[in-house]
């Protein structure tokens, strides 16, 4: 075989949008260039619209009453069959946190801590409501019983750790019976678009989770004026000025509106530390349901 013969391109991969389950284009054909932390390019992602954003959460709507549906052992068990389908995958993802700019044993460390991340969730997925809802003693012949439920379509802006922080804010806003928007790390998308081939793979049902990449400061305020959007996870805006913004436009429709505390999000947040709950709890709403009792 001849040098010229032996030489082959390699196939690049293409890095779209994940929406109802299938990997679409922007319909506004924009992209734009990701780097990797040498300066080196890595690929074009896509750049969502406006549009994009609204079939994102027509789409998160539409598989809302399926997914709430669901019984938690079984929304526990798909979130389980995440981590095992991340788990078959560590290789990819370590090389693409590596282009991110972190360092090859962080990598491997970051991706196992996702795996376990999602194994956690997983197991609170049919105690959580045993855990937030309550017998309440009143005076009276009745049982009064208050248990959570999921406040729906849930838009979320992730953190700039494109792996674990994403699987942080995820997992917790699905495993409750929500759906979600997201708005992945502007600055790394990939690994992100990576995850969600991930989600496609497993048995998770589309339209419970829709990647989105591009700009934040442009798809973010849309998704908070959206009037089917039920709440706003803000993690990921670090700019104080359009996380006010955004709780502006979300006071419209009162959305329920998750906030670290400050304007500059979870820049430098250690994802590796204990979640504990309240993520769990941010994203659900209590019923209160009054029942005779001896009559």
């Amino acid at each position: 075989m001849s040098k010229a013969e032996s030489v082959r391109l390699a196939v690049r991969k293409t890095y779209k949008l994940y929406i109802g389950g299938a990997f679409p284009r922007s319909e506004s054909g924009r992209s734009y260039a990701v780097t990797s932390s040498r300066g080196d390019f890595l690929a074009n992602a896509s750049k969502a619209s406006r549009k994009d954003a609204r079939d994102a959460v027509s789409a998160a709507r539409k598989a809302f009453p399926g997914w709430w549906g669901a019984t938690p052992y079984n929304r526990g068990q798909i979130l389980y069959r995440v981590a095992e389908m991340l788990e078959g995958r560590r290789a990819q993802f370590i090389a693409e946190l590596a282009e991110a700019g972190t360092g090859k044993a962080e990598a491997g460390r970051a991706v196992d801590a996702a795996v376990d991340r999602l194994v956690w969730y997983a197991g609170w997925s049919d105690k959580i409501a045993a855990v937030a809802g309550s017998a309440n003693p009143v005076a009276g012949p009745y049982f009064n019983l208050s248990s959570p439920e999921p406040t729906g379509v849930v838009a979320v802006v992730a953190p700039d750790d494109p792996l674990l922080g994403l699987v942080s804010v995820v997992a917790p806003v699905i495993v409750t019976g929500n759906t979600c928007v997201v708005v992945a790390s502007e600055r790394a998308p990939l690994p992100s678009i990576t995850l969600a081939e991930v989600f496609a793979t497993s048995d998770l049902p589309g339209g419970v989770v829709n990647v989105l990449t591009g700009s934040v400061a442009e798809i973010a305020p849309w998704l908070a004026a959206h009037m089917d959007v039920n709440a706003l996870d803000l993690t990921g805006v670090t700019d104080g000025d359009l996380a006010i913004a955004c709780e502006e436009a979300a006071a419209e429709n009162l959305k329920r509106v998750l906030r670290p505390a400050g304007n500059r999000g979870t820049a430098g947040a250690d994802w590796f530390a204990d979640p504990g709950t309240r993520r769990l709890t941010a994203f659900l709403e209590t019923k209160t349901v009054w029942h005779p009792n001896g009559l």
